[in-house]
């Protein structure tokens, strides 16, 4: 900002820039703790000059240029209007599920005319360069933090707005521990995991050709394991926006252990048996 001034006569003692005036007395830019370190000034002949770094919306005021004489004091009006402005991402409607649309603007105070925008989500560049980005429909893969900027000026990006997408289950499944080979008599924990905005609040379990629900809860155990729990199981996700069954997982039970080792010991002791039989009867032929 620059001022050119004049005065009748004497000789000038003092030059600077305010917009503090306390009771006739202007605070000096230079020394004003506002623009500490971030003001200076250029002085020619019945010229000045202010220059402020690192502009803040807050430097938006009224400047106005004083200087004094040995005779007396001059302020120039109306001063100079300064408006500073950063960048926004309006969003609307602010509240969004999976299949709806939404509109993200970049805005400001100030007219831009002619300008290219940059669009940013999760600080990754996109390839829209409107003033608006327009989403529809939108899906939670678009969920994230967008901010925009002006070509030119990627240095000055808006604040980062928030884009939540609220969606029901998604990629419902289940899984099993231990995995493997399950023995009858040992036990089993089968766990429900699925996607949802806001999380799952209900988990159901399910065994196909059973009616009514096993159980619930994102864990469902089966103790002392036996062939009647032998079956297909699957689990219900739910929550606010919808609910989603995963695919049925098949549990299978092997035979105790200890009963091959029993089989295989009542067969040793017939063989016995049946020697010692033969023995005698051989003794008894002689």
């Amino acid at each position: 900002m620059s001022c050119s001034y004049t005065f009748p006569s004497g000789t000038v003692t003092s030059t600077f820039w305010f917009t503090k005036d306390t009771y006739k007395n202007p605070v000096n830019l230079i020394v004003d703790s506002d623009y500490t370190g971030r003001v200076k000034y250029h002085d020619e002949k019945y010229r000045h000059t202010l220059t402020i770094t690192d502009l803040r919306e807050t430097d938006s005021a009224v400047y106005k240029f004083r200087f004094t004489t040995d005779g007396d004091k001059y302020t120039g009006g109306p001063g100079v209007t300064l408006s500073v402005t950063g960048l926004q991402v309006k969003m609307t409607p602010v509240t969004v599920t999976d299949g709806d649309s939404v509109n993200l603007t970049c805005i400001t105070t100030c007219t831009l005319i002619g300008h290219t925008y940059i669009w940013y989500r999760n600080k990754q560049l996109l390839t829209n360069q409107e003033v608006s980005l327009h989403l529809n429909p939108v899906s939670s893969e678009d969920a994230g933090n967008y901010s925009c900027a002006v070509k030119g000026l990627e240095s000055l990006p808006s604040p980062e707005k928030k884009l939540i997408v609220t969606y029901g289950p998604k990629n419902t499944s289940v899984s099993v521990s231990p995995s493997g080979e399950i023995v009858e008599g040992s036990s089993v924990t089968l766990t429900c995991s699925s996607d949802a905005n806001p999380p799952v609040d209900k988990y159901t379990w399910y065994k196909k050709t059973v009616t009514s629900p096993k159980a619930s809860g994102q864990n469902y155990s089966i103790a002392n394991i036996s062939s009647e729990d032998i079956g297909e199981y699957y689990c219900e996700a739910v929550n606010t926006y919808g609910r989603l069954n995963s695919t049925a997982l098949m549990v299978i039970a092997t035979g105790k252990q200890t009963s091959v080792r029993t089989s295989a010991a009542g067969i040793t002791v017939v063989v016995l048996f049946l020697v010692l039989l033969l023995l005698l009867f051989g003794l008894m032929w002689f």
